[in-house]
C-alpha cells in the first residue's frame, strides 16, 4: 500500500512563525504560586514524580511545576498567564492515557496542570436525565451518584476507578457498552471549557437540540486537550435496568459471533447491550496469571463472546429472555455452548475474565499493542487476513485479538516469537508490524484509533495513514483556537 502524502504540523504543535514556546518565568510560576496556594501549586519533584511517567511507563516526562486548580476560575487564570507568555500546559486527570498523551516532554518546559481537584458532582436532574460533574469526577463515583437517582451513566472501562470524566470527555472514550449507547460523543449533552485565550466556554446546558452553527462542544471532545481544558461536562443519564443477564458462548469463529450478534438484535433489539469477543488464548493466559479466575464452559472453545442483556422488566426477566435466545441458537448451531450466571457473582466473575485480560497480557510479556477499528462487516474478513500476513512476515509471533465485536473495535496486538528476549525483538521488528497491522486497518476504511486517541505515541502513524484533507483540516482548527500552541503541546499534532 502506498503511503498517503504527509502534512506538516509542526507550527501548530509548540510554535508560530519560529517562535517556540518558552519555559516557564521565575515571575509566572510566583504569580501561580500566589494564586493557587499551597495545595494547588509544587514544583517539589517528590509531588510531580508520581505523574510524569505515563500509565504504560513508555514515556518518562519532566515539569516546572505541578498546578491543582480547584474551579474553574483558577483554570482560566492559570490558562490566561501561560498564553501571554507562550508556556505549554498539559492537562491531566486520572494519568490512564494509553498513548502518553497526558505525559509532559522531557525538556520540562511545560507546566502540568491536574484536574483532580476539580471533583464535584454539581447537579444531577432526573427530569433532564442529565448529571454534570467536573472534570476531575472519577467514572466511578458518576455511577454511584447515577444509580442513587435510579439511574445510570451508560459507559463502563476497565480503568473506571481511576479514569475522570475530563479525560474520558478529551479521548472519546468508549468501553464496553458502546455497542447500544455510543461513546463519549454520544453521551455528552454540554461542556464548560477553558480555550487558549483563556476564556471560559460555558455550554452546560443539557439541550437536545442546537443548531447555532458549528458544535464547539464535539470539537473538544475528542482533542485530547489540544484545543482546551475541559472543567466540567453534563453526560446523558439512562434510566437503570428492571434487570440484567449475562452469558458466556462458545462459537466456532469470529465470522459465527457476527452472525449471532445479528440474530440476536433481531430477536432482542436494543437489549444487547455489551457483546465482547474473546479467543481461546486469552482466555487461557487470563485463567493462567489471575488468580480465582474459572473457566466458564467445560470446553474451551476457539471463540467465545460475553453478552450483557437488559430489560426494563424486573426479577429474572433479563435471564428468560437470553435463555431462550440461547437456546434458540445451540439448536441451530450458531453457538456451540452457553454458561448463563445464575447469579450477580456469576455475572461480575465473567466480567472479571473480560476485564482481567489487559493484567494477564502484561504477565504474558511484551507486546505489539494496536488499538483499531474496521467496519462490522469487514471485521471477521479483516482478521482472517491479518493473521495471515503477519504469520507470513513475522513467523513465530502469536497474535492476540480480542474487544468489542459490535462496534468494530479490537485490540490487536502481537507477541514476539517465544524462543528469544522479546524486547530486542520489539525494538527490530515493532514498527515495521504497526506499519503492516495498519495499512491493513486503513485498506478496510477503518481507523488506527478506537479509542485509546492519538497522543504522542500514534502521531507518526497518523501522518502517514490518515486522509490530507482532515490531517489539513485539523491543523487549521488548532492554529485557529491555539495559534499559540500552549495546549497539550506535541500530543495529536507533531
Amino acid at each position: 500500500m502506498r503511503p498517503r502524502e504527509s502534512v506538516c504540523m509542526r507550527p501548530f504543535g509548540g510554535s508560530v512563525g519560529g517562535m517556540a514556546l518558552r519555559p516557564p518565568s521565575a515571575a509566572l510560576l510566583s504569580d501561580l504560586a500566589a494564586a493557587l496556594g499551597p495545595r494547588g501549586f509544587s514544583s517539589d519533584p517528590n509531588d510531580m514524580k508520581p505523574w510524569l511517567t505515563d500509565w504504560r511507563g513508555r514515556y518518562q516526562g519532566a515539569a516546572a511545576a505541578l498546578l491543582s486548580p480547584a474551579t474553574a476560575e483558577e483554570v482560566r487564570t492559570i490558562v490566561a498567564r501561560c498564553a501571554s507568555e507562550r508556556v505549554g500546559l498539559v492537562p491531566q486527570g486520572g494519568n490512564t492515557s494509553m498513548v502518553g498523551g497526558a505525559t509532559p516532554e522531557a525538556d520540562g518546559r511545560s507546566l502540568l496542570l491536574s484536574t483532580r481537584r476539580l471533583n464535584r458532582i454539581r447537579s444531577l436532574s432526573q427530569d433532564e436525565n442529565a448529571l454534570v460533574a467536573e472534570a476531575g469526577v472519577i467514572l466511578t463515583q458518576v455511577h454511584e451518584a447515577a444509580e442513587q437517582a435510579g439511574r445510570r451513566f451508560p459507559l463502563s472501562l476497565g480503568a473506571k476507578g481511576s479514569a475522570t470524566v475530563g479525560g474520558l470527555v478529551s479521548t472519546n472514550a468508549g468501553g464496553t457498552q458502546v455497542l447500544r449507547f455510543g461513546p463519549m460523543r454520544s453521551l455528552v449533552l454540554g461542556i464548560e471549557a477553558v480555550l487558549p485565550d483563556g476564556s471560559l466556554y460555558s455550554g452546560l446546558s443539557a439541550l437536545r437540540k442546537d443548531n447555532r452553527g458549528y458544535d464547539l462542544k464535539q470539537l473538544l471532545i475528542g482533542g485530547e486537550g489540544t484545543l482546551g481544558i475541559v472543567t466540567a461536562a453534563s453526560l446523558k443519564l439512562v434510566p437503570a435496568p428492571g434487570s440484567r443477564a449475562v452469558a458466556w458462548v462458545g462459537i466456532a469463529s469470529p465470522a459465527d459471533a457476527l452472525r449471532l450478534l445479528r440474530w440476536l438484535e433481531g430477536r432482542l433489539g436494543e437489549s444487547v447491550e455489551a457483546f465482547e469477543l474473546v479467543p481461546r488464548e486469552v482466555l487461557v493466559s487470563v485463567l493462567h496469571h489471575i488468580p480465582g479466575v474459572r473457566a466458564p464452559l467445560a470446553e474451551l472453545h476457539a471463540w467465545n463472546v460475553l453478552i450483557e442483556l437488559v430489560s426494563p422488566g424486573s426479577g429474572s426477566e433479563a435471564d428468560a429472555l437470553i435463555s431462550e435466545a440461547l437456546a434458540e441458537a445451540l439448536d441451530s448451531g450458531l453457538a456451540l455452548d452457553a454458561m448463563l450466571a445464575a447469579s450477580e457473582a456469576q455475572a461480575q466473575g465473567l466480567w472479571r475474565i473480560r476485564e482481567s485480560i489487559a493484567e494477564a497480557e502484561r504477565l504474558e510479556g511484551p507486546s505489539v499493542k494496536h488499538d483499531i477499528s474496521v467496519p462490522v462487516s469487514r471485521l471477521p474478513e479483516f482478521m482472517d487476513k491479518a493473521r495471515a500476513a503477519i504469520e507470513r512476515g513475522f513467523p513465530g509471533t502469536r497474535i492476540v485479538a480480542f474487544g468489542h465485536l459490535g462496534d468494530g473495535n479490537l485490540h490487536y496486538n502481537v507477541l514476539p516469537p517465544e524462543d528469544g528476549d522479546a524486547a530486542a525483538w520489539i525494538s527490530v521488528n515493532g514498527g515495521k508490524m504497526t506499519a503492516l497491522v495498519h495499512d491493513l486497518v486503513t485498506s478496510e476504511g477503518g481507523s488506527i484509533s478506537a479509542e485509546h486517541g492519538i497522543g504522542q505515541h500514534k502521531i507518526g502513524e497518523l501522518m502517514r495513514t490518515a486522509d490530507p484533507a482532515l490531517l489539513a483540516a485539523q491543523a487549521a482548527i488548532k492554529k485557529a483556537l491555539d495559534p499559540a500552541g500552549i495546549m497539550n503541546p506535541h500530543k495529536l499534532f507533531t
